[in-house]
C-alpha cells in the first residue's frame, strides 16, 4: 500500500469518527465515546497535514493549466513564480506525511507517575534524586505541565526517594525514555581531597491506567495499617495513620505515611499499587514487542544504565543514542529539550527505517 492509499484510508476512518461524533447517544456510552476521541485525536494531524498536502497540489496544478493555456506574459510570469515556490514545499510536506504516519506508541497520551530512588552512593545518590527532581519540575513545567507530589522519602541530605504524577498535554511521549539507571560523577561536598565518586539513581517513568483498561481487582489487596514512624517522637507516631497495600499476585508493595489521614494515605498508595501493577503489564508488552523489533532506543529494562552526568567536565553522555552534549549545567537547571529531541528523533528515524523495509 503506497503512502498515499494509507493517507486515503486515515481521511475515511476519520470521516467514520466524526460521524460517530455526531450521534447524541454516544455520550452516554463513556467509554466508547473516550475510545472514539482519542482516536480521532490522533489522527487530526495527520487529516489536516494532507489537506493542506493536496490544496498545495492542486495550486501546483492550476499554475501549470495557467502556463499551458495562458498567452499573457504578466499571468504566465506570476504562474511561474507561484509554481516555482508551491513545488519547494512538497518534499517538506510529504516528509512530514511520512512521519505523521509512523506507528503511535499508544501510551503517548497518558499521565504519568514517575518515581526517583536513591541507589548506589548514599547522600550523593539523594542528593542527586532531588537534583534530578529537580531538573524534571523545571522542564516540564516550562512546558505547562501539572506536577503533584504523591510521596517524598527525605534522608539526611536530598531525597532518598521521590513519586509525582505529571498531566497534560501526552506526557508519557516525552517522558517514557528516561526510565533507568542515571550514573552521575562529581566530587562530593564532604570531599576534602577533591576526587570524584560515583553514584547512581533509578528512574520509572508509568503511564496511568484508565479504569476502562485496567482496574485493581481488591480482592488481590492486602491492607495494613500501622503507626507512622517519625523523627523525634512527633505526633506522626501517636496514631495508625500509616498503610502498606500489597498485591498478592505479584508481591508488589506499598507503604505511604506521608499524610496524617489514614485515608489519604490508602488512597495514594492504591494510586501507586494500580500504576505499578499497570506498568508491569505494559512492560511484559513491551518485552514481547522487542523482541520482533531492533533498533528500539534501549531495552526498556530498568535496570539499564542509560545515561551519565558528568560534572567535572560539564558533560551528558545518553548510551543508548551515543548522544553527548557538553551544556550540563543548563540541563541540570531544567533545559532537557536538546535530550529529549535527539532521543524522539533517534525513535523517529529507527520507525522510519523499519517503516521502509516493510
Amino acid at each position: 500500500m503506497s503512502m498515499f492509499d494509507k493517507l486515503d484510508a486515515v481521511v475515511d476512518r476519520f470521516a467514520t469518527l466524526e460521524e460517530k461524533m455526531a450521534d447524541p447517544s454516544l455520550y452516554d456510552r463513556q467509554d466508547e465515546f473516550k475510545a472514539i476521541s482519542e482516536e480521532r485525536a490522533n489522527l487530526v494531524d495527520v487529516v489536516g497535514a494532507y489537506q493542506e498536502y493536496k490544496k498545495v497540489k492542486s495550486d501546483i496544478d492550476g499554475a501549470k493549466d495557467i502556463l499551458r493555456t495562458e498567452k499573457d506574459e504578466d499571468l504566465r510570469d506570476m504562474a511561474k513564480e507561484e509554481l516555482n515556490e508551491l513545488e519547494k514545499e512538497i518534499p517538506a510536506m510529504e516528509e512530514n506525511l511520512t512521519m505523521l504516519l509512523l506507528p503511535k506508541d499508544p501510551l503517548d497520551n497518558k499521565n504519568i507517575m514517575v518515581e526517583i530512588r536513591a541507589a548506589a552512593g548514599g547522600d550523593e545518590a539523594s542528593i542527586f534524586v532531588a537534583d534530578v527532581f529537580r531538573m524534571y519540575s523545571n522542564f516540564l513545567k516550562s512546558l505547562s505541565y501539572k506536577i503533584d507530589i504523591i510521596s517524598i522519602s527525605e534522608g539526611d541530605e536530598g531525597i532518598k526517594e521521590i513519586i509525582f504524577s505529571v498531566s497534560g498535554e501526552k506526557p508519557y511521549s516525552l517522558m517514557k525514555y528516561e526510565s533507568g539507571v542515571h550514573r552521575v560523577q562529581r566530587v562530593p561536598k564532604t570531599e576534602s581531597q577533591g576526587r570524584i565518586h560515583t553514584s547512581t539513581i533509578t528512574v520509572a517513568v508509568m503511564p496511568e491506567a484508565d479504569e476502562v483498561e485496567f482496574e485493581l481487582d481488591m480482592n488481590d489487596v492486602r491492607v495494613d495499617v500501622y503507626r507512622s514512624g517519625g523523627c523525634g517522637g512527633q505526633s506522626v507516631n501517636t496514631t495508625d495513620s500509616a498503610v502498606r497495600v500489597t498485591h498478592n499476585p505479584t508481591g508488589t508493595v506499598v507503604a505511604i505515611q506521608d499524610e496524617k489521614s489514614q485515608h489519604k494515605n490508602k488512597e495514594k498508595a492504591l494510586k501507586i499499587l494500580t500504576a505499578r501493577i499497570y506498568d508491569k503489564m505494559v512492560q511484559a508488552a513491551h518485552d514481547e514487542e522487542a523482541a520482533k523489533r531492533s533498533g528500539q532506543i534501549g531495552k526498556g529494562d530498568r535496570s539499564e544504565r542509560i545515561r551519565t552526568y558528568n560534572f567535572p567536565q560539564g558533560r551528558l553522555s545518553d548510551h543508548r543514542i551515543g548522544l553527548t552534549l557538553y551544556s550540563l549545567d543548563k540541563i541540570i537547571e531544567g533545559d532537557m529539550a536538546p535530550v529529549t529531541d535527539a532521543l524522539i528523533a533517534y525513535n523517529q528515524a529507527q520507525l522510519l527505517k523499519g517503516h521502509d523495509e516493510d
